[in-house]
């Protein structure tokens, strides 16, 4: 009887953040023997950056191990719909139920620091006379509120190459939510200052996860990248049996 194929892990980056915040996450799994893509998300709203992940889950061939950090998560609850997804991996995320928005879901909770620290700027949008509006995190506060447990000097990089979400994205209902179908983990980065970690234990809770809890900042890719490796190869090992 031959061994189900091993499946391919895709990583999803986050807002404020690119592909490259798994840095310390793809070697590890290369070096367990894990096909890897990490894809760059367009960050432009929910809808399209969900559709654009799940264009390239579709071209994979074999099962998919779908892990999302942040506003991944959200992406993650939509385009893991894709019938090659066998299990979702949330990393600080947020699980969204269908037919509620990120805003919605941070509504039921106090707002964490993140709320001050954001900056909003506008942006030509094609075909269009209005401006989109783009919000980052003000780089002198990056550091504290997004990655406080990462070597400085790297956190100053990532405050100045940030990839900004559209904010449109808050406001986008969720067309679906493939933790009711799909075997979901997730973890909860419970020292974050960008998301409340009360929302993602909540999201986590209400979609019946199987839930870790790690003390780290929003990066817990960058700072434990160890421990997000072992929920992944779980998440893994579970879909191989």
């Amino acid at each position: 009887m031959s061994r189900p194929a091993k499946p391919t892990v895709v990583l999803v980056h986050g807002a404020f953040a690119d592909a490259s915040s798994y840095a310390q996450v793809v070697p590890r799994l290369i070096a367990r023997g894990l096909d890897v893509v990490a894809p760059a998300v367009p960050n432009r709203s929910l809808i399209g950056d969900a559709a654009y992940v799940a264009s390239v889950v579709r071209q994979i061939p074999g099962p998919v191990v779908l892990v999302g950090h942040s506003y991944g998560g959200a992406v993650i609850t939509v385009a893991g719909t894709e019938d090659n997804v066998k299990a979702l991996v949330y990393l600080a995320g947020y699980a969204l139920e269908e037919g509620e928005s990120l805003g919605e879901l941070q509504g039921r909770f106090p707002d964490s620091d993140l709320a001050a620290a954001l900056v909003r700027t506008p942006f030509p949008v094609e075909g269009s006379t209005e401006n989109g509006t783009d919000v980052s995190v003000r780089p002198d506060k990056f550091p504290a509120v997004f990655a406080a447990d990462v070597d400085v000097r790297l956190a100053e990089v990532l405050a100045v190459s940030q990839r900004p979400l559209a904010a449109e994205a808050f406001a986008d209902a969720a067309p679906a939510a493939a933790w009711r179908t799909t075997p979901s983990w997730g973890l909860v980065a419970s020292s974050d200052r960008t998301i409340n970690p009360d929302v993602e234990r909540y999201g986590y809770q209400r979609a019946g996860m199987t839930t870790v809890e790690v003390d780290s900042s929003h990066l817990v890719m960058l700072s434990h990248p160890q421990r997000v490796v072992d929920l992944i190869e779980e998440a893994v090992r579970a879909v191989s049996a």
